[in-house]
């Protein structure tokens, strides 16, 4: 692959970057974290609430404002029922993370072949993916994280541009915390700061002391502004948030120590050779720079110690390891490239052939396997389903056949098109798993209460994606601190299962039901169904 030069690797990123983060952006129904962003972001813009956040016009303190402000003023642009706008935010600060991360590779791994690798790692690990392509508040946090961290790495290790560095650092440093809290602070930053101490030490501090306290300055002044400000108008609900977000870190998802020990999983298609670059033994005396290689092992391995420590525990809580896991990688696929055909012995190679063969073989019997599951439901898909098969095909036949000769820098980049391909054009198929018979949006809602001239009330919290699903604000009626509604005729929404909390809460009033709404993309028969999903209308009527 000596077609790709130095000169290209920034437009190369560019565009692998465009297939997988930005196409086919509206195919997933938006998830839990999505709703609560979206819920808060349509109401900043339709209520003006954009420093005293608000979901269904409830306090929503929880998180710090910042990727809010970047979906809102998406929302804006591109319209609240535009998914895809919606997520547009994510997918660019996805982007400037990747090409960051190129540019602090290039810096510190001293190779901007290997720089380039890593990028490509990143940018095509599971969880960068899942997360570039939602719009949640992570992706944010750690992409903000990272380009502080490129600021910080040179303000430790140069004597020029140390102010331009440490303000640069702080700005960033501060814009992730403004974006989830110091999550980011505990599980990128934290680590790396560990890893530079072991690796690289501290040395020439004597200058750096009044810049480093330029860079908390401006850290904590982007900190704290807005939990400041919360506290000094509303700090009592504030108080009240806190203390819950607390207590769930400790009492909520609690997993054992060890649950975050497959973390290499978590990147997918890269998950054997992930595995094989955290064997320090086997790789210290056949990496090209092994200072850098410890550095990036021990920042992967701290960040995974450190998030361990935590009793809630999720899957999703990994995703800042990746970003030192991929570098770690690339020393190891550095090591294929060059001594795949001459040095690697058989069981060495092992590791690789597995990994790149199994994504070969996907790709050359995907038409086969997508038929056995889809045959049934590829009604309106066929078109898609025979592109996407005509493209995996060569490509899956050409990784084998590159594997066998050994040639294994044209086995790598075809993974990246491999995974191109798969988002771009095989992505939307995965709407022909959704079945639900029974599905039914709340979005007719508020044009039937007009229409109707019946008002229509939310009683007690629910799930956040129904209210997204509503398109605007409900009133909430809370069971336990009810304020009956004025009117002599109004309809409720009702968790399913709490109907006699209605009656309950509404002793005087007749109760009939009238409908059933289920936003369950999948019918009630397969694993995944939900019932926080579904919610049930009631008509009340004062007797």
């Amino acid at each position: 692959m000596n077609f790709i030069q130095e000169k290209n690797y920034i437009w190369i990123l560019v565009i692998v970057c465009a297939f997988i983060f930005f196409t086919n952006l509206d195919v997933l129904y938006p998830n839990i974290m999505e709703a609560r962003n979206f819920i808060t972001a349509r109401e900043m813009v339709s209520d003006g609430n954009w420093l005293l956040t608000t979901m269904n016009g409830e306090p929503r303190y929880e998180k710090p404002p910042l990727p809010t402000w970047l979906a809102a003023i998406s929302g804006m642009i591109f319209g609240f029922k535009s998914l895809a706008g919606l997520r547009i935010p994510s997918a660019i600060i996805t982007l400037i993370l990747v090409l960051f991360s190129y540019r602090f590779g290039v810096y510190f791994l001293k190779n901007k072949k290997q720089a380039f690798v890593n990028a490509l790692i990143l940018a095509t690990s599971f969880y960068i993916i899942f997360a570039g392509r939602n719009g949640t508040w992570d992706i944010f946090a750690h992409s903000f994280m990272i380009i502080g961290i490129y600021y910080i790495f040179q303000f430790f290790s140069e004597e020029n541009h140390i102010w331009r560095n440490s303000l640069l650092a702080g700005t960033f440093i501060g814009l992730s915390f403004m974006s989830k809290g110091p999550v980011s602070h505990f599980a990128l930053f934290l680590p790396f700061i560990i890893s530079y101490s072991i690796v690289y030490k501290y040395m020439n501090f004597k200058q750096k002391w009044l810049p480093l306290l330029g860079l908390v300055a401006v850290t904590a002044l982007l900190s704290a502004w807005w939990p400041l400000y919360v506290n000094a108008f509303d700090g009592d609900t504030a108080k009240a948030i806190a203390e819950k977000e607390t207590t769930a870190w400790a009492d909520r998802n609690v997993r054992p120590f060890y649950y975050y020990w497959s973390f290499f999983v978590q990147s997918g298609i890269w998950t054997v050779v992930a595995l094989v670059s955290l064997l320090y033994p086997y790789l210290k005396s056949r990496v090209a720079n092994l200072k850098a290689y410890k550095f990036s092992l021990f920042w992967t391995l701290s960040a995974v110690v450190l998030l361990s420590l935590i009793p809630e525990k999720k899957s999703r809580y990994l995703l800042p390891v990746l970003i030192p896991l991929a570098y770690t990688t690339s020393f190891f696929m550095m090591y294929v490239f060059k001594s795949f055909q001459t040095k690697m012995k058989n069981l060495e190679k092992f590791p690789v052939y597995l990994n790149f063969g199994l994504v070969g073989l996907i790709g050359l019997v995907f038409p086969i396997i997508g038929y056995i599951f889809l045959k049934d439901r590829l009604s309106g898909f066929y078109t898609r389903f025979i592109i996407t098969s005509l493209i995996l095909v060569p490509i899956g036949f050409f990784i084998l056949k590159y594997l066998y000769q050994q040639k294994i820098q044209r086995v790598f980049y075809l993974l990246i098109f491999f995974l191109m391909t798969t988002i771009s054009f095989g992505f939307p198929l995965a709407n022909a798993f959704l079945d639900n018979p029974k599905y039914k949006s709340l979005a007719t809602i508020s044009q039937e209460a007009e229409t109707d001239n019946i008002p229509v009330y939310l009683f007690n919290i629910q799930s956040p994606e129904l209210v997204w699903d509503y398109g605007g604000m409900i009133p909430l009626l809370h069971s336990h601190a009810l304020e009956i509604p004025k009117e002599a005729k109004f309809k409720a929404l009702v968790m399913i299962g709490a109907k006699k909390t209605l009656q309950k809460a509404f002793p005087s009033y007749k109760i009939t039901y009238i409908r059933t709404y289920d936003l369950n993309p999948i019918d009630d028969s397969k694993k995944g169904y939900k019932d926080r999903l579904r919610t049930e209308m009631y008509l009340l009527e004062r007797d």
